[in-house]
């Protein structure tokens, strides 16, 4: 998304996607395999492209040299390190679905598709962390252990199941993790205002989501919005982020929330303060088409965006 980007084709591929991760256009190249006993998952397991093995190696080397992945560094600016190293990887939607449109079904164990040289915006936020949790382990760094902690941020609980295992609400990806000690929510304690909406935005859209063709699938995910209620979000209003910049650190995890009926947010991204400790966004833009860092600040461009309410903010921990 560029700084002042209309959010119709966002919501399009994004938000109609959001079966992703919570916004959905985060989706990614398959790489890793879903369960043992699935014939055509375990042939996905083979070892990923060595353009993605070399980065992940590059990467939590250069965290390690920098000495980032000590205790006392938080590790969102660990994460943003890595994300300054994915600037100019091609953005590319939809690659989490590439299994349903194979024909595969959404019951059973959902492969585990991973890439570093591609992303969507919850792709890049996800992968950052996982290469700067895989940079904590004194030992080398491997695909299987990047794609364990993606696994864990990614579905409800750290646990993948079918395709409603998925943590699709991307509020509810920040809440699940909360809840593991992934993450610790600041919105509330920023004064942010309670959103109690119902989230029915993908069984309101069926036909936009392949995977709700099943109807038991549908039934679950159904379910599983239902279950969303009377857990409020706390948005910091856009009037509001500049009044509490201050309070954001670098590495912060962002969602942009949004009016639209149904839905949470239409972005996730990272705080990131440059060099003259200006706060602007660190993401994977639906119409820039690479990673980037706004040249726009924080509060310029969530107030570029139409129909957007604020922030949900969270702090990634070490965990």
């Amino acid at each position: 998304m560029s700084d002042a980007i209309s959010r119709r084709d966002l919501l399009k591929s994004m938000a109609l996607a959001t079966a992703g991760i919570g916004l959905a256009a985060c989706q990614r190249p398959q790489a890793s395999a879903s369960a043992a006993t699935d014939t055509a998952a375990a042939a996905a397991n083979a070892a990923p492209a060595n353009t993605d093995e070399a980065r992940l190696n590059e990467w939590a080397a250069t965290v390690r040299r920098e000495a980032l992945a000590r205790e006392d560094v938080p590790l969102g600016r660990s994460a943003v390190r890595v994300g300054e190293l994915a600037v100019g990887t091609p953005y590319e939607a939809y690659t989490l679905e590439a299994y349903l449109r194979a024909g595969r079904s959404p019951s059973r164990t959902e492969p585990l598709t991973l890439s570093l040289t591609k992303f969507d915006c919850v792709s890049l936020v996800e992968s950052c962390l996982a290469i700067s949790r895989v940079a904590d382990d004194p030992g080398p760094p491997t695909w299987e252990r990047f794609g364990s902690e993606m696994e864990r941020m990614r579905y409800r609980g750290g646990v993948r199941r079918g395709y409603t295992s998925r943590l699709h609400y991307f509020s509810e990806w920040i809440t699940d993790g909360a809840k593991r000690g992934l993450y610790r929510e600041l919105g509330a304690e920023l004064g942010g205002v309670e959103d109690n909406r119902p989230l029915r935005f993908m069984t309101e859209h069926r036909a936009s989501y392949p995977a709700l063709a099943d109807d038991g699938v549908y039934r679950e995910i159904g379910e599983m919005e239902r279950g969303l209620d009377g857990q409020p979000r706390h948005v910091i209003p856009t009037a509001r982020i500049a009044e509490v910049s201050d309070k954001i650190q670098t590495g912060d995890i962002l969602a942009f929330a949004t009016a639209i009926p149904g839905l949470d947010v239409t972005h996730a991204a990272y705080a990131y303060r440059d060099s003259e400790n200006v706060l602007r966004v660190l993401h994977a833009p639906l119409s820039g088409g690479a990673v980037e860092v706004t040249k726009t600040t924080l509060p310029e461009y969530v107030a570029a965006i139409r129909r957007s309410t604020g922030i949900l903010l969270a702090r990634p921990l070490r965990a």
